[in-house]
């Protein structure tokens, strides 16, 4: 089996990932703040690991302002929900996913104003485009770091900048980056960082968060979510201080416990030799594709401007067939349609139908992506099926 979904969730993970959640269950088990006990000490000890780890990885001064949630979906709505009112002003990009797109466009209907800056139809972004979005209402500016359909990378450090110069507040989508490109909170301007642990963080599904810049006042963003926390029992408030302000509830440890050492993993590994590793794959994977007469790529050809995302439709096939065909005859897991971005796929020029997604990760290898071609062209020869 050829694994080429990485985009979606990373996999394998690293031995250590499993290790380290196996020893939850089987010698702590029991959650932080919730009791004073030694295994309820430990708990604590492995969450903290888990900031600390974030927090190296983003460049984050104070683990504190890594904030555990859900998954970075849930951290996104935190920030959305929580700094758009009626009257406000928000811009994106022409790249986002339905993680930014749906709670914007639910809070579009209660009197959010909303602009989407244009990129280029291989999903690159000049940022003038997006200065030229901005209002005297404007609260919060979101850019996807990286598109999840064909992979480009946004100019994030140079659109930070613009936010800082009009006191905006930058919201940052790190999910297809997180682990594999090199993002850092301070050199990139960035106030608000939406990550996620299941893909480039190697961890666990049902683990992300947001990293909070120093610079950036809590006082201004409310708590999605009020709960216990184990900390100021004593009030029926949410209490005001980092990271319990946003972590009502009992938290995932076990899942924390893994992205722990997924991002332990990385740190050693290193960002640099992972995005070289998948930098190289991908430019094979993209080379391979476009020689291919009834193929067509998807995105800048150049695998330095985008991480190891490469989509693609073959001619006169569905990519949903081409999907089916992959997996059925070659045992080649991918995923064909609009991957949860229909602006994307708009921008793009990939609408209705969407695209075929390849995602190399970083146990990928060269010899499993010349495979992966030899079955695209195989598929790309051979008569659609009636």
């Amino acid at each position: 089996m050829i694994y080429l979904d990485n985009a979606a969730t990373s996999w394998p993970k690293p031995p250590q990932v499993l290790e380290a959640m196996a020893r939850y269950l089987r010698d702590v088990g029991a959650s932080p703040g919730r009791s004073g006990h030694r295994l309820a000490n430990e708990a604590e000890r492995l969450r903290f690991d888990a900031r600390e780890a974030v927090a190296s990885l983003f460049g984050a001064r104070d683990p504190n302002r890594v904030v555990f949630t859900l998954n970075g979906t849930t951290a996104l709505n935190l920030v959305i929900r929580g700094l758009l009112a009626p009257g406000a002003h928000v811009v994106v990009t022409g790249m986002e996913h339905n993680a930014v797109m749906r709670p914007l466009r639910a809070l579009e209907a209660t009197g959010v104003a909303l602009s989407v800056a244009a990129c280029g139809p291989d999903g690159t972004l000049e940022p003038a485009a997006l200065a030229e979005q901005l209002r005297p209402q404007t609260r919060l500016i979101i850019a996807n770091h990286a598109s999840n359909v064909c992979g480009t990378v946004l100019p994030i450090r140079d659109i930070g900048a613009i936010a800082r110069r009009h006191g905006i507040p930058f919201l940052v989508d790190a999910m297809q980056t997180g682990g594999c490109w090199p993002v850092n909170l301070h050199a990139d301007n960035i106030d608000l960082l939406a990550f996620t642990g299941h893909k480039g963080l190697l961890g666990p599904t049902g683990t992300g968060g947001l990293v909070i810049n120093e610079s950036f006042d809590i006082d201004r963003l409310p708590p999605l979510i009020c709960g216990g926390t184990g900390s100021r029992s004593e009030h029926e408030w949410q209490p005001d201080f980092l990271p319990d302000k946003y972590e009502g509830g009992t938290p995932n440890i076990l899942g924390l416990a893994g992205l722990a050492a997924g991002v332990r993993y990385v740190l050693e590994r290193g960002v640099d030799s992972i995005r070289a590793h998948e930098g190289a794959l991908t430019q094979r994977l993209i080379d391979g594709l476009a020689a291919m007469e009834r193929v067509r790529v998807i995105g800048t050809r150049d695998a330095g401007r985008r991480t190891a995302v490469v989509s693609f439709v073959v001619q006169e096939r569905s990519p949903a067939d081409v999907a089916q065909q992959l997996d059925e005859q070659f045992a080649i897991m991918c995923r064909p349609g609009l991957h949860c971005a229909p602006l994307a796929h708009r921008t793009l020029g990939t609408l209705p139908q969407g695209t075929v997604r390849f995602s190399a990760g970083p146990f990928t290898t060269a010899e499993e992506v010349d495979e992966a071609l030899a079955a695209v062209a195989r598929l790309s020869e051979a008569r659609p099926r009636a």
